[in-house]
């Protein structure tokens, strides 16, 4: 028998068993989606209300609105850098625009563009001192961080700002067919950046900078203005999750986004974005997302503590690196 006779017999099942395996297992949201399985069947047994409608929509929902900050994050990671400023630029975004809606009398359906502009020029200002001035990425977005979180108290005093409006409320708290509506903007927005990463020029060059960034310029790509870019969208997510959340409780409150720094990294590294650069997808992120809404869900209703509900979801942390250390070696 010849070799190309050879090459051309099929797989045996057990071969191609093992294949799909290993292809599995190097798949960057592997572990996620199989954490996300395996904890989503043990709080429906362990749960007796876990699977019902409501309760499914509030996990969806608090996974959109930290889904939603882990899309722009996993963009600055994608390019070998990191936002410590997306829980504050939120915040301050969400402040922003609730001012304006309560003091200027602009038409509610603007406010969320106009809000999502600020945002991004807030991440503009992260994109230039860190790609154009090439100043270290954690220390300008710890810096912008504080000014930021500053900034909304000196506008609020401490005080939420409301009421929005019954009006402005559809944002957050509206459905459509029964699925919240800030989840289908996650979804749409999910899938434009799958396509935008996938399908563009931009995105390609994201993963290129990320990957090699001295290769990269040398090919020809405008490394600075894509990282600029990077950090421009970050801020425009950001902003865009404050404001719903702003619109779902009615209020623009100080505490908005809180937390959601440390949910969006997490959800970005346990869907298997490298926090090397140029690696990683958006339905990792998403899985991300779910799977830590899942875990917060969970230890509500197993009435286990919130202090503890930190220590968990830094241990998972923990083991989602150990897991892309070891995919790494093989």
């Amino acid at each position: 028998m010849t070799p190309s006779n050879t090459a051309k017999l099929p797989l045996l099942p057990e071969r191609r068993s093992a294949s799909l395996a290993a292809r599995f297992w190097k798949w960057e949201a592997s572990g996620v989606l199989v954490a996300l399985v395996v904890l989503t069947a043990a709080l429906a047994f362990a749960a007796d209300n876990f699977l019902s409608a409501y309760n499914l929509s509030v996990v969806a929902r608090q996974a959109a609105f930290v889904g939603i900050v882990a899309l722009g994050q996993t963009l600055v990671l994608l390019v070998g850098g990191i936002d410590l400023s997306v829980g504050a630029s939120a915040g301050l975004s969400a402040i922003v625009g609730s001012y304006i809606l309560v003091n200027w009398g602009i038409h509610p359906w603007l406010i969320l563009p106009i809000t999502v502009a600020f945002g991004f020029f807030i991440g503009s200002i992260n994109g230039f001192f860190v790609a154009m001035l090439r100043l270290n990425p954690f220390i300008v977005t710890l810096a912008t961080w504080e000014i930021l979180a500053g900034m909304t108290m000196v506008i609020t005093k401490g005080y939420p700002i409301r009421p929005l409006g019954e009006q402005f409320g559809v944002f957050g708290k509206g459905e459509i067919m029964g699925v919240p509506l800030p989840v289908i903007i996650f979804l749409v927005l999910s899938g434009v950046m799958i396509w935008m990463l996938g399908q563009t020029r931009f995105g390609r060059n994201i993963f290129a900078v990320g990957g090699n960034r001295d290769a990269a310029v040398l090919a020809g790509i405008r490394a600075r203005w894509v990282e600029f870019l990077a950090y421009g969208l970050a801020g425009a997510f950001a902003a865009l999750a404050g404001i719903l959340f702003a619109s779902r409780m009615d209020a623009g409150q100080p505490s908005v986004g809180e937390g959601w720094l440390m949910g969006a990294i997490t959800a970005a590294i346990l869907g298997g974005t490298s926090r090397r650069g140029g690696q990683g997808s958006i339905v990792g992120t998403v899985l991300g997302a779910l799977l830590l809404a899942v875990l917060a869900n969970g230890t509500v209703l197993m009435n286990v503590s919130g202090f503890w509900q930190r220590v968990i979801v830094g241990c998972v942390v923990l083991v989602a690196v150990l897991v892309e250390l070891l995919r790494r070696r093989d």
